[in-house]
Order: C-alpha cells, then structure tokens, then sequence
C-alpha cells in the first residue's frame, strides 16, 4: 500500500510519552511525501522529497542526539473535503539515515529524507 501527497506542510514533534509536546519545533513544505507499507512489516517506510524549513530549524534532527531520537509528524490531507477528517499522523518516526541537506546559490535549503515510522493515520 502507498500513499501520495503533493505539496504537503508537514509539522514536526519531538516523541514524549507522559509529557507530549503541544508545540512544533520544525514545519516544513515539501514537494512530495511518500508513505509506503506491506502487509509483512507493520512500519512504514517514508520519503520526503525536496522539502525545507518553513517555522524553526532542522539542527535538532541533523544533530547525533536528534538521529536518535523519535518524532510524530502531522500534517493535513488537502484531498480530502472535511477538515474534521483531513488530519494525518505518523508516531515512531526514526530518522536514522539522517537528513541529507544543500544549499543552493540564493542560500535556500532543500532537504531530502528517507525514515521509518511505527504507527500511522492515514485515512
């Protein structure tokens, strides 16, 4: 099974069972978010192509003690009518291959990742 969105702002938290962060630390627009899965390994398998930082800073992510650590990503499904029904949630998200980043010539950057999650809504 895989799913497509186009143009998605997705926000970014840091995992904290007992005490759950309320507040993005990152938001970031992407050109296209993949989120792949089979029906063998319940963890998904995410791309995150040509995004960059729209609120915050992705040092936290890029640093040792950020690869480590683990993430829910949120974002809404524009294709859908309802906004009730629009949210999307993935939780256990690791991105242990880190996040590949370049500067272009005006000094935008645009990222590129690839990370697994544990859990998600996505309908």
């Amino acid at each position: 099974m895989q799913f497509v969105w186009e143009k998605p702002v997705l926000t970014f938290y840091r995992e904290r069972f007992g005490n759950p962060e309320k507040e993005a630390f990152v938001a970031v627009k992407a050109r296209k978010f993949v989120v792949s899965s089979n029906e063998v390994d319940t963890n998904f398998r995410c791309t995150l192509e040509d995004f960059f930082p729209i609120m915050g800073q992705l040092d936290y992510i890029l640093s040792k003690e950020g690869k480590n650590d683990s993430y829910v990503l949120c974002w809404f499904d524009d294709t859908v009518n309802d906004f009730g029904k629009a949210f999307r949630r993935l939780t256990g998200v690791t991105f242990q291959e880190g996040i590949k980043c370049n500067t272009g010539e005006r000094g935008k950057i645009t990222c590129n990742a690839l990370f697994k999650a544990m859990h998600g809504k996505l309908v």
